[in-house]
């Protein structure tokens, strides 16, 4: 009797302790999430180092402020589309201008097509996956450093999925961790059914 005792006094609290529907629940209209038809700018930098992201930090922040200007009274994907598609000269130009500026003596390449790869990014509560996605993609000398991205139209740009983290970051081992083998098992115990000797 005491032992039932005890376990109801456990789920009582354990039903206590569940949150309430509504209650201590994210507010998921604090974040934007990407819409299907949407156009991506992605910039690769040309390697780790910290003078090549300062480098893309620059680029990004000339060429957003150029596209953001030019998207700002546009609604509709496919005006968009069309005057970004014709601005990809002056985008080139803001490019080469800003690394001239900054002594940067390095190629580029700028490139607008509907399979730019994106690697998988958690971001808040949202996970964006991997995919190949309409974008226009920098991509400065070598292109092996880390890249910064944002979606130009609708104009999320204040939003920087960047600072998101892979999922090979958020996954303890990486995508590449082996999973448990099946043919060995997992064997659960409950304590409280130890406790009692019903295990």
């Amino acid at each position: 009797m005491k032992k039932l005792t005890i376990i109801l006094i456990i789920l009582i609290i354990i039903a206590v302790s569940l949150p309430v529907k509504g209650k201590g629940q994210e507010n998921y209209s604090d974040y934007q999430v990407i819409p299907d038809d949407a156009i991506r700018l992605r910039i690769l930098a040309n390697s780790d180092n910290e003078a090549d992201q300062q480098i893309k930090r620059i680029v990004r922040d000339q060429v957003n402020a150029a596209i953001t200007d030019w998207v700002a009274d546009i609604s509709d994907i496919e005006e968009a589309r069309a005057l970004l598609e014709n601005r990809i000269p002056e985008i080139k130009d803001i490019v080469k201008r800003t690394l001239e500026e900054e002594g940067e003596n390095r190629s580029f390449d700028v490139e607008y097509n509907d399979s730019v790869s994106f690697p998988t990014k958690i971001y808040g509560s949202y996970l964006y996956p991997a995919g190949e996605y309409e974008a226009i993609l920098i991509t400065i000398g070598e292109g092996e450093g880390s890249n910064w991205w944002c979606v130009l139209f609708p104009p999320l740009c204040f939003l920087d999925f960047s600072n998101g983290i892979s999922v090979a970051e958020a996954i303890p081992g990486g995508l590449e961790e082996e999973q448990v083998d099946e043919e060995k098992g997992l064997k659960i115990k409950f304590f409280l059914l130890e406790w009692l000797g019903w295990s």
